[in-house]
């Protein structure tokens, strides 16, 4: 845990499987280290787990997921959670995703390209899909929210494919 007072503790991830013979068992029970791609001071993501493909193998090697921004596979599944700090945003951004989001604790603005905005409070519940959105955390400690992201199709309106876009920005 950070020596931050808001700062929320590290995840505990706790995985089971099978031994050779079928039996089930706990493959891994240990703390997951957040990623903070923007320093100590922005936004940080735990990953726990991630399938390139829906259905998901549950006899694949578990995956080893890097320090890199979430991002589900195109045509898979991504498990996470993202603490954004008190006074903390997430710019504009869209994912080629829908996602299956709760907030743990605090709460968050989720915001609209188009302007609108709705607040989620801690144990309220999400389905973002594709939309162009940003977060914003207005309140004096850390927002955590769960997300499970799977991959889709591109959006097409009006015969316009709508991309991704990181932070407001179109992929290169």
């Amino acid at each position: 845990m950070s020596s931050t007072s808001t700062q929320l503790p590290d995840a505990r991830l706790v995985v089971t499987g099978h031994s050779p013979d079928g039996t089930s068992i706990f493959t891994f029970d240990d703390i997951r280290k957040p990623f903070a791609p923007f320093g100590p001071a922005g936004s940080h993501f735990t990953s726990f787990h991630a399938s390139p493909t829906v259905p998901a193998s549950n006899t694949a090697p578990f995956p080893e997921l890097g320090t890199a921004l979430p991002r589900c596979p195109p045509a898979g599944v991504l498990f996470c959670i993202t603490d954004i700090p008190a006074g903390g945003s997430a710019p504009m951004h869209r994912t080629l995703s829908i996602d299956y989001a709760v907030v743990l604790s605090g709460e968050i603005v989720l915001a609209l390209d188009g302007g609108e905005e709705k607040t989620i409070k801690t144990g309220e519940f999400m389905v973002q899909r594709g939309a162009n959105h940003a977060w914003h955390n207005r309140t004096q400690e850390t927002c955590r929210i769960l997300v499970v992201m799977v991959g889709t199709e591109k959006i097409v309106l009006n015969g316009k494919a709508l991309e991704a876009t990181v932070f407001g920005k179109k992929p290169e």
